[in-house]
């Protein structure tokens, strides 16, 4: 056994490890960050007056009328994290969740990026990046996206679904 081999055992046997977790670490990825947005859709459907009030006045969507903004953030919140939840067309989810997100931020900045709201905005870029992950690395083996790509051997999707997910 070379020295080089040697040295790289320990790394082998971490990476063995780590993969064997990989698709249940996606699926909590997915769960965790699909659970921040549908909380926050849920409040805004089951206190609608006060979504409606936030959209006019507070909330600063740009190009958008407050109430067109209002529907599409809040089917944002609740349709792509349901869909990323499960697996199923995940990428697109957690792209449609990426532009949710950023448009809360783009709307919110004034207050966001006020000095002692690091912290807010700090969990914003991180439920950023956990989606920008999902969507480059994919929703991994415990999704409705692999099980449906399983059942299509010569659509090309699932030699591309297996090679990336994580």
């Amino acid at each position: 056994m070379s020295a080089l081999t040697k040295l790289l055992a320990p790394n082998l046997l971490a990476a063995r490890a780590l993969n064997f977790v990989q698709p249940l670490f996606a699926l909590l990825l997915r769960g965790y960050v699909s659970w921040q947005f549908l909380k926050s859709g849920w409040l805004k459907v089951t206190t609608w007056d006060t979504t409606l009030w936030l959209f006019e006045n507070e909330y600063r969507t740009p190009f958008l009328p407050p109430m067109t903004a209002a529907v599409l953030g809040v089917f944002g919140e609740l349709v792509f994290p349901t869909l990323l939840i499960v697996g199923f067309a995940s990428r697109l989810s957690a792209v449609g969740l990426f532009a949710v997100n950023a448009l809360a931020v783009v709307s919110y900045a004034h207050v966001l990026l006020m000095e002692g709201m690091e912290a807010a905005f700090a969990q914003h870029v991180l439920w950023g990046v956990m989606l920008l992950t999902l969507a480059v690395y994919g929703p991994g083996k415990l999704s409705l996206d692999q099980l449906l790509s399983r059942r299509q051997p010569n659509s090309g999707i699932a030699a591309d679904t297996e090679s990336v997910a994580i």
